[in-house]
């Protein structure tokens, strides 16, 4: 067996107390999960049991969700997106969100509406979604860099993109600013000061996939995941899914890890500090979905009382975690995964090869009765990045 040793600090959480937050219940999920439930096009993402995985690494199972395959965008975000719009609409026309579909809306709307927002590609296309489902505009902006066939998804549904020449938590500024000039409702993952509503919203659609990951893993008898694996940009997804599984099955159940880039590990560092660390400067990972330096506070919260640990890593481990998945051990199943969504896995990876694994193991509290959740958030959104890294071996694992 290769050894090989790639970077993977960690920082286990000393602020941890379990209390969870009641806006992100099991009761806010399932209202989210009925809500997305009415979408055209709808049905549940896979959970994949990677039995013959699970095995190679010592543990009882690894449990994938593939958000890949979510309403054919091919990320998982339009969850929060659409939730969001839906009860901005519901809160202005003064409507029930049990009663609400774009359908039904687009047909009745005589208001013209623009939605901003700032992405890294996947939630700007999310939102671009619903606009286009009500009939309405959406203003995209994105951080330089900016792979040019995320560009194109977002283009692609009617709206309009621009690329800067900032990085992401810049953009959010400038988005803010253009917006209160041109009367645009801004559709941001990322809370500030006077700006929670919507961002909470958001984070609970993003529950939606854990309530469906805790249903499969019924049908499949799994009483519950001993350990869950969530990568965080602004934390928002983070947070979401993981205050709906602390209401699930307990924080002191779950051992939860909050997986970043090293470049962007503004959540690392503050777990350390136990209060909020920003990150500046380009932020230049390959990890494009989390490259960003300022934490949602109310994921933070969440996080900082209910997270077990924080890992802090290199992009050979998301590289790393993108050829395991697309190239399954034995006869577990096949899962294309972009660069963001499979650094949980690739934490896996990196762990079973490390010269210090049997350290690491014990470290993350990984035994042959651990059953283990990762969430797939993306597939292949940039196919060109994808495949230096899956075919020509871009950032390579080096051996030890």
């Amino acid at each position: 067996m290769s050894v090989f040793s790639l970077k993977l600090d960690i920082s286990d959480n000393r602020y941890f107390n379990g209390k969870h937050s009641p806006l992100f219940s099991r009761e806010e999920a399932h209202k989210a999960l009925k809500f997305h439930e009415k979408i055209t096009g709808y049905h549940p993402t896979p959970l994949y049991d990677m039995k013959d995985l699970a095995a190679l690494f010592g543990v009882r199972n690894i449990l994938v969700k593939d958000e890949s395959q979510r309403f054919d965008l091919n990320a998982f975000k339009i969850l929060g997106g659409s939730y969001a719009i839906a009860h901005l609409l519901c809160e202005k026309y003064n409507m029930d969100i049990n009663d609400f579909s774009f359908e039904k809306l687009k047909s009745t709307l005589t208001e013209k509406m623009t939605f901003a927002t700032t992405t890294d590609g996947n939630h700007g296309r999310g939102v671009a979604w619903a606009a286009r489902a009500l009939g309405q505009k959406a203003v995209v902006y994105m951080p330089k860099g900016s792979a040019q066939e995320r560009v194109n998804h977002i283009t692609g549904l009617g709206a309009e993109c621009i690329v800067t020449d900032m990085n992401y938590d810049d953009t959010v500024r400038l988005t803010m600013e253009n917006a209160k000039k041109h009367g645009w409702i801004v559709v941001q993952d990322t809370a500030c000061e006077g700006y929670t509503k919507i961002p909470t919203w958001i984070m609970q659609g993003y529950t939606t996939l854990a309530a469906e990951a805790v249903a499969q893993m019924k049908e499949m008898k799994i009483q519950r995941p001993t350990h869950v694996l969530l990568q965080a940009g602004v934390g928002a997804m983070a947070g979401g899914v993981l205050g709906y599984l602390v209401d699930e099955f307990g924080a002191k159940n779950l051992h939860s890890i909050i997986v970043e880039p090293d470049l962007a590990d503004c959540l690392y560092r503050s777990s350390l500090k136990g209060e909020i660390v920003n990150v500046g400067g380009d932020m230049a990972t390959i990890m494009a979905g989390l490259a960003c330096g300022e934490p949602n506070p109310i994921g933070w919260d969440l996080m900082r009382n209910c997270a077990t640990q924080f890992i802090s890593c290199e992009d050979a481990v998301a590289a790393l975690g993108m050829r395991v998945l697309g190239n399954p051990y034995g006869k577990d199943s096949r899962v294309i995964s972009g660069e963001s969504g499979a650094v949980g896995l690739g934490v896996l990876a990196a762990v079973n090869y490390h010269p210090e694994r049997a350290e690491l193991m014990a470290r993350l509290g990984l035994n042959s009765d651990s059953v283990i959740l990762v969430i797939n958030t993306e597939g292949d959104t940039d196919t060109k990045h994808y495949r230096e890294v899956v075919w020509e071996g871009k950032n390579p694992a080096q051996k030890y």
